[in-house]
């Protein structure tokens, strides 16, 4: 991975089986489709091998527990936000534009998932909560994708250089956290957008050579 580089897929090691396996896709839009109606605390593995029609002992050749489908699920949502941000990294806005957009695409697409599909929202909080491997990579993915733009903005000169790029990235990863965190958005979501863009200005200001 080369410095700018915004890092690996979100797939992690708790599935079992071929990744690509279409029973395995099939376990994993089954699971999406149950949390978005009952929830994830009251879908059961039982019930996702009724909706599949394989039994519970078949799906854990795919998946150790319930926790891990879940996180499959986390992965697929939280791999709609990143494949965004990624579009907008390597697309021809300056870095000070393309900051400014990371601040916009997450508040956008939380929004999305907190009012368009609640119980998806439920399941990224408990994500976030229980620490599930999906939540971490996707933290790197984003600190990786700061990396990229502060690294872009410092080689184009609309950056500052003197300060090291791991205190820059490191407080914007800071800055960001209430705009991209299930809870606080939850709790802020009134006042957030007008809240990033005052963060945004702040940041930015604070990057000019």
């Amino acid at each position: 991975m080369t410095e700018s580089d915004p890092g690996p897929s979100l797939e992690t090691p708790s599935q079992r089986g071929p990744l690509e396996h279409a029973t395995r896709d099939q376990i994993i839009a089954a699971a999406g489709a149950h949390f978005r109606h009952y929830g994830y605390a009251k879908t059961t593995v039982s019930d996702l091998a009724r909706a599949i029609g394989y039994s519970k002992a078949y799906i854990y050749k795919f998946f150790e527990s319930k926790q891990a489908i879940g996180n499959a699920v986390s992965i697929e949502r939280l791999g709609i936000i990143l494949a965004e941000l990624d579009a907008l990294i390597a697309g021809p806005l300056s870095p000070g534009e393309k900051l400014r957009d990371v601040f916009t695409i997450l508040i956008e697409c939380g929004e999305a998932i907190y009012f368009n599909e609640r119980r998806l929202h439920d399941i990224v909080t408990a994500a976030v909560a229980e620490g599930w491997p999906a939540v971490a990579a996707y933290r790197e993915r984003i600190a990786a994708i700061i990396r990229a733009i502060v690294l872009e903005g410092r080689a184009s000169g609309e950056f500052e250089r003197e300060t090291a790029v791991e205190v820059i990235c490191d407080g914007i990863m800071t800055v960001l956290r209430p705009f991209a965190h299930p809870v606080m958005l939850e709790q802020t979501l009134p006042d957030l957008r007008a809240s990033a863009t005052a963060a945004v200005a702040l940041i930015l200001r604070s990057l000019r050579p």
